[in-house]
């Protein structure tokens, strides 16, 4: 796994993803912070962060899409198939190398509640709570994103589905709203609404909510989508 991990790493800033993946999500991040923060005097940093969290519908996409459709489309992904690698170090390794990449902005981002200290009022505790949730948010949408690359050997097509994929999963509270309000739309909207994603990292800054659960929640999407991807390229590898 640890040399699946440094290969897939090297060759996210080898194809230039990893740059643009980071700067992409630094632009965007750094204007809204500069807009609420320093020129709005908003103190919490945590308001930003759900200020810029539709960023993950682009930036998620154009780090997962080659993960696995490029091995797929150019046939190399045979060689893992057949190496000695146990095929959950293969997924792991590429998806522990993907969050390294998405790391790598959030580790910049620690440093803004300090800059918002340092000119005036601060909530760190629970700008860092929300840092956190939005980490593992984002690591969600990661693993969702590996696995519908594992599913075509078209990176488009991989970055098209994920993008739709987290579109409906970013508006999806308001989707819940046009279900009828009779009996049948009210449980099926009791139901639906425990996928909400967001509101797990929203209570955070808004109630100063920490959900224990919520992140359990996340955690168990992110070995679910994991064990899905495992298992899918696990069928074409016997089929």
């Amino acid at each position: 796994m640890k040399a699946i991990y440094k290969r897939e790493f090297k060759s996210y800033f080898q194809s230039m993803i990893g740059y643009v993946f980071i700067a992409f999500l630094a632009l965007f991040v750094g204007i809204y912070f500069m807009a609420y923060n320093l020129n709005g005097g908003y103190p919490y940093f945590s308001y930003c962060l759900y200020g810029v969290s539709f960023i993950f519908m682009l930036a998620v996409p154009l780090l997962t899409m080659k993960c696995f459709a490029e091995e797929r489309r150019s046939k190399t992904d045979q060689l893992l198939l057949t190496s000695p690698v146990r095929l959950v170090d293969v997924v792991v390794g590429k998806y522990l190398a993907m969050v390294s990449v998405f790391l790598i902005p959030m580790v910049i981002f620690c440093f803004y509640p300090l800059v918002i200290k340092m000119n005036g009022t601060a909530y760190l505790k629970v700008d860092y709570t929300a840092m956190f949730a939005f980490f593992l948010l984002g690591c969600v949408y990661i693993s969702i994103g590996m696995f519908l690359s594992a599913l075509t050997e078209s990176q488009i097509i991989a970055a098209i589905s994920t993008f739709a994929v987290l579109l409906v999963l970013y508006l999806w509270d308001g989707l819940l709203s046009f279900l009828p309000s009779n009996t049948v739309g009210t449980f099926l909207s009791g139901i639906l609404e425990k996928l909400e994603l967001t509101h797990i990292f929203t209570d955070i800054f808004r109630n100063n909510l920490l959900s224990v659960s919520g992140l359990i929640f996340y955690v168990s999407l992110i070995v679910l989508f994991n064990f899905l991807t495992v298992q899918s390229i696990q069928k074409r590898r016997w089929s």
